[in-house]
C-alpha cells in the first residue's frame, strides 16, 4: 500500500453561505467546483488549499427545508476530547502577520504560544461552525 498524501478534508456546516463567505472570500481559497445536490438537498463546495481540497457540505438558511446538523460537540480541550476531527492546521510563514490578518478582517484569534514540541509559533481561530483552525510556522 502506498498513501502519499491526504487528497481532501471534509466538513459539514450549519450555513453554507456564510462557511462559503469565510473559507472563499475571508481566507481566500480557491473554488474548484459548487453544486446542489437536490436529492440530498445540500450544497458541495470543493476548495483548493494548496495541494489538498477542502470540501464544504452544507444548506442554506434560506432553503426551505432546512435542517440545522447537530452542533460540534466542543472544543479541543484537555483532559477530555470528542473523537473525530480535533482541528485543521496551516503552514504559514509568519504566524503574527496572518494573525493580523485575519483580526483586520473582524475574526478572533487566540494569543500566538509556542510549540510544546517543535517550538515553533502556533495560533488557534474558528471557522463559523466553531471548527477550531490552527496557523502553523
Amino acid at each position: 500500500m502506498n498513501l502519499n498524501v491526504i487528497h481532501h478534508v471534509a466538513i459539514i456546516v450549519s450555513d453554507y453561505n456564510n462557511s462559503r463567505e469565510f473559507y472563499v472570500d475571508k481566507l481566500g481559497f480557491e473554488i474548484i467546483r459548487e453544486n446542489h445536490r437536490p436529492e440530498r438537498h445540500d450544497y458541495k463546495l470543493d476548495l483548493r488549499c494548496g495541494s489538498i481540497e477542502l470540501e464544504i457540505f452544507g444548506n442554506k438558511l434560506s432553503d426551505p427545508d432546512y435542517q440545522a446538523p447537530p452542533k460540534r460537540i466542543g472544543r479541543p480541550e484537555w483532559p477530555r476530547e470528542a473523537c473525530g476531527l480535533r482541528h485543521l492546521a496551516f503552514y504559514v510563514e509568519d504566524v503574527d502577520a496572518v494573525k493580523q490578518e485575519l483580526e483586520d478582517m473582524g475574526i478572533f484569534v487566540e494569543p500566538v504560544r509556542f510549540d510544546d514540541f517543535t517550538g515553533k509559533k502556533m495560533t488557534f481561530f474558528f471557522d463559523p461552525d466553531g471548527l477550531p483552525l490552527e496557523l502553523h510556522e
